[in-house]
């Protein structure tokens, strides 16, 4: 994503567009990490979009400072994150990649996830973007 958009986003803001605490599994379910009383990262989960929940979730977002890189907070926000999709009876998940993002790609595979080739031009929070999708089986 651009550096002009991604310094433009505010917590605040982004904080506003999540319900924190519902066990409704049709609904997402974010994840904090936390260090020293800061959040450092986060893990969104639910439903794979289009499924009606039948079978597959979906990472759906998967963020971390930088200065928490290779520190194994992202490990820890990921693992937790397979943990809770199991917990609500999803056996399959996939997540999307923005194409180019070749770090997040190696995270990935690293744990486990695997292209199938798919891939969209979708609208993420007004941007347009080429993303590819990973899948990864939860059992």
């Amino acid at each position: 994503m651009p550096d002009a958009y991604l310094d433009a986003l505010r917590p605040e803001d982004r904080a506003k567009r999540y319900t924190f605490g519902s066990s409704d599994p049709l609904q997402p379910a974010t994840i904090v990490a936390v260090d020293e009383g800061i959040i450092c990262g986060f893990a969104t989960t639910g439903p794979a979009w289009g499924t009606n929940g039948h079978g597959r979730g979906e990472l759906h977002a998967l963020y971390f400072d930088p200065p928490s890189w290779g520190l194994g907070v992202g490990r820890a926000l990921i693992a937790d994150a397979r943990e809770h999709l199991r917990s609500q009876d999803f056996t399959e998940a996939c997540l999307w990649v923005l194409v180019g993002n070749d770090r997040a790609e190696r995270f990935y595979r690293a744990d486990g996830w695997v292209s199938d080739g798919t891939r969209r031009v979708a609208a993420v929070h007004g941007l347009v973007v080429n993303e590819i999708r990973y899948d990864r089986h939860l059992v």
